[in-house]
């Protein structure tokens, strides 16, 4: 099979029989073999009951609707797994991603041999003030802690080889970042496309402002994740050791100069009541806590498991 599209909503009803027109129009003129796989994220209106009707006049049409609103992330997660093309092509449902980029993105994968390919919506038609200068800052603060030169992370019109989703794990809000994961699972041929960006033509956007704050927070989390998450006691263990010694050191040459002065009937003081012995017992405790952290990161490391993050209501053509 060449292609998978992979199409995550929420409540889209508007705008699915257009979106599915178009895709077809698009198959059909390439002669692609393709799937079209649409990922219903706990949708309130009549979405689900029109992706049915589009699965009973195409066996090519599948879908997975979940119990309740679990996020875009887990919506394809559930989709890379069934995903079966060459090619797996993602792309929102509100219209605002163009099926006819597909042909590019798809030749960029299969011709020039990318791992993935990014979508970058050069011009855009959103607000200023409150989508595209927060995207910009959010995409040179992305670029510059993963080391992935893209210029639109949050694009969601990307294509990846199929071995590449299958070796990504995309949770929480993780899926600004499907390069950067990509990247740390050891595809490093990451491309970019110019893609054309269309004003929404039905219904609102489904994220605000405070997708940004998020993003921001998942950038830092991913960072960690990439250096650390496989050995947190890499870093809270040496932090932990360090400050430890530091304080341990701190407080010993108190003890040691006490019973100097003791030794030679000099003036001294208590030990309480040097400033620096707080200090260096507080350094002690929080140098032990670190060290604990990184322990105890390393057993949940070890004996994790592996539990559902969405609960998956029904499937058609699965």
């Amino acid at each position: 099979m060449n292609l998978s599209i992979l199409i995550p909503l929420l409540n889209e009803e508007e705008s699915l029989q257009e979106l599915y027109t178009w895709i077809l129009k698009v198959m059909q003129s390439n002669n692609y073999s393709y799937e079209i796989l649409f990922l219903d994220d706990g949708s309130t209106d009549n979405s689900w009951t029109i992706i049915e009707n589009f699965a009973t006049t195409n066996p090519n049409v599948k879908g997975i609707r979940f119990m309740k609103n679990f996020g875009k992330s887990q919506a394809l997660h559930a989709g890379f797994a069934q995903a079966k093309g060459d090619v797996i092509i993602t792309m929102d449902a509100d219209l605002q991603d163009s099926p006819d980029e597909i042909p590019g993105l798809y030749n960029m994968i299969t011709e020039q041999k990318y791992d993935l390919v990014s979508g970058w919506k050069k011009k855009r038609y959103d607000s200023v003030v409150a989508k595209n200068l927060p995207s910009k800052l959010f995409n040179w603060a992305a670029r510059k802690t993963s080391g992935v030169e893209l210029n639109d992370f949050n694009c969601g019109l990307k294509a990846y080889k199929n071995v590449v989703v299958k070796n990504i794990e995309v949770s929480g809000e993780m899926h600004r970042y499907i390069p950067v994961l990509a990247k740390n699972a050891g595809f490093g041929k990451i491309g970019e496309k110019v893609v054309q960006h269309q004003a929404r033509k039905y219904g609102e956007t489904k994220f605000g402002i405070d997708r940004f704050i998020n993003g921001f927070l998942d950038l830092i989390t991913i960072w960690f994740l990439s250096r650390f998450g496989k050995r947190p006691m890499h870093l809270f263990g040496a932090i932990g050791s360090l400050m430890f010694i530091i304080g341990f050191i701190a407080a010993a040459y108190i003890g040691i100069s006490k019973l100097y002065h003791m030794y030679n009937d000099m003036k001294y003081t208590l030990v309480t009541n040097n400033p620096w012995f707080y200090i260096a017992l507080t350094t002690m405790v929080l140098g032990t806590q670190l060290f604990l952290a990184g322990f105890l990161g390393e057993i949940i490391l070890r004996t994790k498991s592996n539990e559902a993050r969405y609960k998956i209501a029904n499937q058609i053509n699965l």
